[in-house]
């Protein structure tokens, strides 16, 4: 057995490595790189994992010294909102009993049970928030024995499971102590109280111990807290726009889709919503087409012993993410997964070398059990639609293939103004296969990206099982980010089915497999294209691309003329009621039609219309073969906004 060394090595985040003393805190490493980071210091991201300044170094890591000027600065001032919170919330109700209370994107949240709260109890608990701020408290951290902490924790059924498992193997657990109340945690948290420049209570709803319907029922309060007031009023305006652009509330108005109760997480596309997606699948298809993919579909219901050799089985079980159930002794399940219907696929023929690379593309619906108060519209769902597709390819083409798919992807995104986001995410614990094929596939990985000149994100343990990815980001007109599509590449799929072709050498080969989805799902893609548009998309979206307006019902023929014979291959409806110009452009303009066309005497006489957008601007006397050019050309060349006015 080799002896421990005396030290470690930290790598920092420009690459550069320092030798430090085995069991250095991140603050002792920040004052080796200077006295003044060494101040500076508020925590630390060991291996991708946001820690407190104390935390000791047991092994060689990648290190970065959070400051407030870093991003996870926020992260750890919000975690520390929500110790504010809870301790306010004890001060003014002392029977609460707390769960957890973690930093979220947006702010922090904080599950508790033992009291009855509703919103309109908000402004008594945030004058007690700030009342603890304003006293500036210190914030200690303290390792107590998890004897005392049982004992602390004595009533408290949720800190007892937390010492009961994350904390089964610690001698000690650290507690963070402000003024004469504590909370067990592993932080990290800022110096003071005193540090929030602002905070607020936002909203509550229902929960679940540890996410499982099985377990008890708690009250989950969110808040958010920043370093000033003028943040807090940006984030607020920011909120209360996003509400606006809720994709269920414009999915309502627009007679998009509905989620009805009988179907919890399965949505209905209405007729408008569906106009949406069948453009949807038509450009993805040209982009397949494109790309060299072939269409192919797999059923939903399959034997469950489809997805044991893959591993997806015990991996979706054991999350309890896959509906399955047993008949005539058999068990059977609803696909959470495309894959290894196309592996199946793939197994049925026989290639060489020359056939490859092989790729099969779906528009596959795939069903995951999320749980009930996790579903959110169109973006958290049980049943979903991806662009699903795999290649099967060469180890010499890995590259090329993915470099092709990334170029592709990354039109895709700037035609609907969505900035990308990549992440490379690397092995975590669940993953399956040797360490070899890991390395060799996450390489590939950055080899693909660092060759197309694209910036990307390290997200370490991140990884599906069964091999590295990339994930794809969607950053919308309000700078928040979702995950939509992913590039994966996986040698232990092929390997566990035993798929081969036959190289050159006449002998079997094993080939790679890409999996890939341009948009991720159609569910959450269009969720998320409603809110980035504000349900104002673009002409060769819109459910509805041109109103015709008639002034009066002497013009409807005129208008009927126009929408059989000259608009006939565009979606246009005529407003034929009974009323004035003015309403029927306000009703229009409500609906987010990009193009109104008001045909009176006038227009009718002369064989022409005026033309109006979305945007209020109008152009008079327009020729009807000029307008209908025009409208072909932006529907073809897929425009993110109506052109044909001149602003």
């Amino acid at each position: 057995m080799s002896q421990q060394t005396s030290t470690v090595t930290v790598v920092l985040p420009d690459g550069s490595e320092l030798e430090v003393e085995r069991g250095s805190t991140v603050e002792d490493v920040a004052y080796e790189i200077g006295p003044g980071l060494g101040r500076d210091t508020i925590a630390g991201v060991v291996d991708g994992e946001l820690v407190d300044k104390m935390t000791q170094l047991a092994d060689d890591c990648e290190i970065e010294i959070v400051t407030e000027s870093s991003d996870e600065y926020l992260d750890v001032l919000r975690h520390t909102g929500a110790h504010v919170f809870a301790q306010a919330l004890q001060r003014v109700y002392p029977e609460a009993e707390l769960a957890i209370g973690p930093s979220t994107d947006d702010g922090f949240y904080y599950d508790i049970t033992g009291v009855d709260l509703s919103e309109d109890d908000f402004e008594e608990i945030e004058a007690e928030m700030e009342a603890i701020i304003e006293a500036d408290y210190e914030l200690e951290r303290v390792e107590r024995s998890r004897e005392d902490a049982f004992e602390i924790y004595g009533d408290n059924p949720f800190k007892q499971d937390i010492l009961e498992t994350e904390a089964a193997d610690e001698e000690t657990v650290s507690f963070y102590v402000q003024d004469d109340w504590q909370d067990l945690c592993q932080g990290p948290h800022v110096e003071s109280t005193g540090e929030i420049g602002a905070i607020t209570l936002l909203e509550i709803s229902a929960s679940y111990w540890r996410g499982d319907e099985e377990n008890e029922t708690l009250t989950r309060v969110y808040g958010s807290a920043f370093k000033s007031e003028s943040d807090l009023e940006d984030f607020l305006n920011r909120r209360e726009e996003a509400k606006e652009r809720d994709h269920r509330k414009i999915g309502r108005e627009m007679d998009l889709f509905s989620v009805p109760d009988h179907s919890p997480g399965c949505a209905h596309y209405h007729p408008n919503g569906m106009s949406i997606r069948r453009e949807l699948e038509d450009f993805i298809r040209g982009k397949n087409d494109d790309l060299g993919y072939d269409e192919v579909w797999t059923p939903e219901l399959n034997k469950a012993e489809l997805w044991k050799p893959t591993g997806h089985y015990d991996a979706f079980k054991e999350e309890g993410e896959m509906f399955a159930w047993e008949q005539d002794e058999t068990e059977y399940g609803l696909k959470p997964m495309n894959c290894a219907n196309h592996a199946h696929i793939f197994d049925e023929g026989q290639y060489s070398y020359r056939d490859l690379p092989i790729r099969f593309s779906e528009f596959g619906t795939v069903y995951r059990n999320e749980q009930s108060g996790e579903l959110s519209g169109l973006l958290r769902v049980r049943g979903l639609t991806q662009d699903d597709g795999h290649a099967f390819i060469r180890r010499d083409q890995i590259t090329e293939e993915i470099t092709a798919t990334l170029d592709v992807i990354d039109e895709i995104y700037d035609l609907f103004g969505l900035e990308i986001i990549y992440k490379l995410e690397t092995k975590g614990d669940n993953a399956v296969g040797s360490d070899e094929i890991w390395e060799e596939a996450t390489q590939a990985l950055r080899d693909s990206l660092e060759s197309l000149g694209l910036e990307y994100d390290v997200e370490q343990g991140e990884a599906a099982f069964y091999g590295p990815k990339i994930g794809l980001d969607a950053r919308d007109a309000l700078g928040r980010e979702w995950t939509i599509g992913t590039v994966q590449l996986d040698f232990n799929i092929p390997e566990r089915l035993d798929l081969s072709y036959v190289g050159k050498d006449n002998t079997e080969h094993r080939p790679v497999m890409v999996h890939r989805a341009l948009l991720g799902s159609f569910e959450r893609f269009m969720g998320v294209i409603i809110e980035h548009f504000n349900g104002n998309f673009p002409t060769w979206l819109a459910p509805e691309q041109v109103r015709i307006l008639p002034v009066s019902d002497d013009n409807l023929g005129y208008a009927k003329m126009l929408k059989n014979r000259e608009l006939g291959e565009f979606r246009v409806e005529i407003e034929d009621r009974s009323w004035t110009v003015g309403k029927k452009i306000q009703n229009a303009h409500d609906d987010r039609v990009p193009y109104m066309l008001i045909v009176g005497d006038d227009e009718q006489e002369a064989g022409t219309v005026s033309v109006r957008d979305r945007f209020e601007n109008t152009r008079e006397a327009v020729d009807v073969e000029t307008f209908t050019e025009h409208l072909q050309s932006e529907v073809a060349d897929k425009c993110v906004e109506p052109d044909f006015i001149e602003k």
